[in-house]
């Protein structure tokens, strides 16, 4: 999801807090969507790495939140079998830039997670934001 990102206030927070919360959050989103997920890993990194950044093709100043990599459910086929997991990538230090306090970064983070769960379920940024919308 790259958005252009503000720093408002400088903030840090250790690995362990991060995963912590990111498992607190996840508690909070709707469960039958979670307990349905799948051969999915939801990892963290600092930052997105030179590879996924090319991938993607994010200009120097865009700034990524989250990552989803995989197949969606929606394009899985019979032959879907013996993969590797689909990766959730929430990135860090992005996140906290964004943010300008530990509650603005729970919810950027809770947000980000669920647009990279949406990806999973085959839903397109289109799709994601009209839902957002309606909220």
């Amino acid at each position: 999801m790259p958005e252009h990102a503000l720093v408002l206030f400088d903030m840090t927070i250790s690995d362990k807090e991060f995963d912590d919360l990111i498992s607190s959050v996840m508690d909070e989103l709707p469960q039958n969507y979670i307990t349905s997920m799948k051969n999915v890993s939801v990892v963290i990194a600092d930052d997105p790495s030179e590879d996924q950044r090319t991938k993607l093709k994010l200009r120097r100043h865009d700034t990524l939140f989250g990552l989803y990599e995989g197949i969606p459910l929606t394009r899985r086929g019979s032959g879907y079998n013996l993969v590797l997991p689909d990766k959730i990538t929430l990135f860090k230090n992005p996140l906290l830039q964004a943010s300008a306090d530990l509650e603005a970064f729970r919810e950027n983070t809770k947000r980000t997670l669920w647009h990279e769960i949406a990806h999973h379920y085959g839903l397109d940024h289109e799709r994601i934001h009209k839902l957002e919308n309606k909220s």
